[in-house]
């Protein structure tokens, strides 16, 4: 190839260089924009962010954490009641009856709180189910508080009452009163008619512990109902 052919190409190519594109550069990750939540001042006092009640950037991606390292449906950084009652579970799982409300006994006891709406299970004081959140009933179909016992079990039961709504793992413990799953958002509708429900993969567990007779001790009220 002659000198004027090769400075030729090497025009072309060096031109061909400079139209290229850049690599584009890498996107910058989103911001955390979730607004204040009602449950803002428990998340932060949890969190170990200044309790002001008033959602901050900061204060958003630390909740985001929260959810995300727990697998919650919701991770944007809002400060909702799924959250809160999950972060309730979170922070009583050490010990949970260390307040001393459920009887301790030698034989396996569900222990259904309401005031914190959380379940667990224990034997002395052994937890052998660590506390989940729950959903006990609402205003004028509260959960009958007391000790009662598991007297019939249905693996794919559905609701004779309320148009055959489904009641996966229902355990029941009181007249229609059961502990079982509530597919679709635990947390919707402000209560049960009753029930103690637990989300399907919490009480899918449950039933592979529990077993007829088993004794189940309920107290304390649901937030948002009683006089």
């Amino acid at each position: 190839m002659s000198a004027l052919a090769t400075a030729a190409a090497a025009a072309v190519l060096a031109s061909v260089a400079l139209a290229a594109p850049a690599a584009a550069a890498p996107a910058p990750s989103a911001g955390c924009t979730a607004p204040t939540g009602p449950y803002q001042r428990e998340l932060e006092k949890y969190l170990g962010r200044p309790v002001d009640g008033i959602q901050s950037e900061a204060d958003c991606e630390a909740i985001r954490t929260f959810q995300a390292k727990q697998e919650l449906p919701r991770t944007d950084g809002y400060a909702d009641l799924s959250t809160y009652r999950y972060m309730l579970a979170v922070q009583a799982a050490d010990d949970p009856n260390a307040a001393g409300h459920c009887p301790v006994r030698t034989y396996r006891v569900t222990c259904v709180d309401m005031d914190r709406q959380l379940l667990w299970v224990q034997t002395n004081k052994r937890i052998d189910f660590r506390p989940v959140p729950i959903r006990t009933g609402r205003q004028s179909q509260e959960t009958r508080p007391g000790w009662h016992s598991i007297y019939w079990r249905d693996k794919d039961h559905v609701s004779s009452l309320y148009d055959d709504a489904p009641m996966p793992y229902s355990q029941f413990f009181d007249g229609g009163q059961a502990l079982h799953g509530h597919p679709g958002d635990l947390f919707d509708g402000g209560g049960s008619a009753g029930c103690v429900n637990l989300t399907v993969e919490d009480a899918a567990k449950l039933w592979d512990l529990l077993k007829l007779d088993d004794a189940v001790y309920v107290w304390g009220v649901k937030p948002g109902t009683g006089s």
